[in-house]
């Protein structure tokens, strides 16, 4: 199938207005979609379908569904098309916004030094003139950011958004279960060879914490990596790798429930940074710092080659994968607008100005392909 006849395809299912979704995992040149048959909502309950999940920041929300089963699925091998587009866009952040945005982490960092709160996550949203095509913004989204998780997903009932997100919220294969846990930023200027604060080395650890410790009931063998600098977009963050074999007696459900949302975009303890979040942010966040990706989808691998196995190498292995991504560096678009999603981590150690300065950085990210 040509690129050409894939969008194609796919804009004629999206002006029937039947749900889809399009994406490309990291570092991949392969693109997929998945074209529901008819308009009707699903959702799932307990994680046991088959098919691509869509879910909110509030883990009280329902997570919608496209089962496999009702839909057509499509594959683009090899997408490596090229744009020519330089970023115009500019909008106008009013000092109204950034005044209550500060009033909001000023508020974070009092509760903070009194309360058991350690660190919280704190967002604000940003409306973008746009007449963009989505599928013209997708395709800049694959050509721009290559090690990101890429997608276009759209519901009649529900919205249109698109993402490229730097984040992995799990990884199941078989029961190798693998997590990442991203925190800190600074905005890359040439290097990965940088300096981070104690800030921003302590909220990475307040998360690799969170993880390790709550993973443990449902794990064996947890083995956690060196902590890295990785590049996404124009930013740098902190990333450590959390590999573990799932116990066999474990429930994606209650795996799910125990790390979404995460600490690196909600807080910890969890329970208080969320409330906090829901009491204050001055918005409904939906699906930005929710989930998404593919639930129990059957993939197929060769064994690797060697002596003793020479005469399996004609044979497939086939597994159950789930690969579910953190819905970050995000927008929806609605009439002629695009809203644009941004937070950043704040412990009691936060400067308010320098914290706006932060998400005005990580707003460009996502600005650049409007």
């Amino acid at each position: 199938m040509t690129s050409e006849v894939f969008f194609n395809t796919i804009e004629t299912h999206y002006k029937q207005h039947l749900p889809f979704v399009i994406y490309r995992k990291p570092n991949e040149t392969k693109v997929k979609a998945l074209l529901q048959q008819t308009d009707a909502l699903y959702k799932t309950f307990d994680f046991t379908e088959q098919g691509f999940v869509f879910s909110p920041f509030d883990d009280t929300q329902e997570t919608v569904l496209f089962p496999l089963e009702n839909c057509k699925t499509f594959l683009l091998n090899n997408y490596t098309d090229t744009l020519n587009h330089t970023s115009k866009t500019s909008s106008v952040v009013t000092t109204t916004a950034k005044e209550q945005h500060i009033a909001l982490v000023e508020k974070a960092i009092e509760v903070l030094k009194t309360d058991a709160l350690k660190k919280v996550v704190v967002s604000r949203v940003e409306s973008v003139a746009t007449t963009n095509n989505p599928f013209l913004i997708f395709k800049r989204l694959l050509q721009k950011y290559q090690s990101a998780f890429v997608y276009c997903w759209y519901h009649p009932k529900v919205g249109l958004w698109l993402g490229a997100t730097p984040e992995t919220l799990v990884k199941i294969e078989g029961n190798r279960f693998s997590i990442m846990a991203l925190a800190g930023t600074q905005v890359y200027n040439g290097s990965l060879d940088v300096v981070w604060q104690n800030k921003e080395l302590q909220e990475q650890q307040y998360v690799t914490d969170y993880v390790v410790e709550n993973i443990k009931p449902a794990t064996t063998s947890i083995s956690v990596s060196k902590t890295n600098t990785v590049k996404a977009g124009n930013l740098l963050h902190l990333k450590t790798m959390i590999v573990a074999q799932l116990k066999q007696t474990a429930n994606l459900n209650d795996v799910i429930k125990t790390i979404h949302p995460t600490p690196a975009v909600c807080g910890v303890p969890k329970q208080k940074a969320q409330q906090f979040i829901l009491d204050y942010e001055p918005y409904n966040r939906q699906f930005y710092t929710g989930f998404l990706g593919e639930l129990h989808i059957e993939t197929t691998a060769k064994p690797r080659s060697g002596k003793r196995n020479i005469e399996n190498r004609a044979y497939a292995i086939t597994k159950k994968s789930t690969q579910l991504y953190v819905n970050l560096r995000c927008m929806q678009l609605k009439s002629n607008n695009a809203l644009l999603y941004i937070g950043g981590g704040i412990t009691k150690h936060s400067n308010a100005e320098k914290e706006w300065e932060e998400t005005v950085a990580k707003s460009l990210v996502i600005k650049s392909v409007l």
